[in-house]
């Protein structure tokens, strides 16, 4: 990301931690409206804990780019794209996930989102969710070797 991209993306994170338990709060209620069958990957899951998990997410990614640190992005971003798999995460979530981020955001930030704003949120996840698709694409195919190996 250019250096104005990223001193947006830290700017706008400063404004919005807050509202940051209303914006994971929105986040997951625009997720589960847009995608209704999205909940079922969070059955059983302590919400409280997933909103501290989402946040704490969001707070590391924006570190790694305002740091422009591309190997803890890549690191971060393939590790949450493993686990997601796991968790049975499909390829349309993560363009349901961006909108859902960018929406909650908008609500937290207010008249601070702007268009510039929001493009420096829209490359930062389209980023994270290049990274992470990559991540699980790693983790399927380790699956599916490991399911077609030999037993012995």
């Amino acid at each position: 990301m250019l250096p104005h991209s990223r001193q947006l993306l830290r700017d706008s994170w400063e404004l919005a931690q807050p509202n940051v338990g209303r914006l994971t709060r929105d986040f997951y209620a625009r997720l589960f409206e847009i995608d209704p069958d999205a909940a079922r990957l969070f059955t059983g899951v302590e919400m409280t804990a997933q909103h501290r998990k989402f946040r704490d997410m969001l707070h590391t990614i924006v570190l790694a780019v305002e740091r422009d640190d591309p190997s803890a992005l890549v690191l971060t971003g393939t590790t949450l794209g493993r686990r997601h798999e796991g968790y049975g995460v499909e390829e349309r979530h993560y363009e349901l996930v961006g909108e859902a981020l960018l929406e909650a955001l908008a609500h937290a930030l207010g008249a601070a989102w702007t268009g510039d704003v929001r493009d420096a949120w829209r490359e930062a996840y389209a980023l994270l969710a290049s990274l992470m698709r990559r991540g699980a694409a790693h983790a399927a195919d380790e699956q599916s070797v490991r399911g077609a190996a030999p037993k012995r």
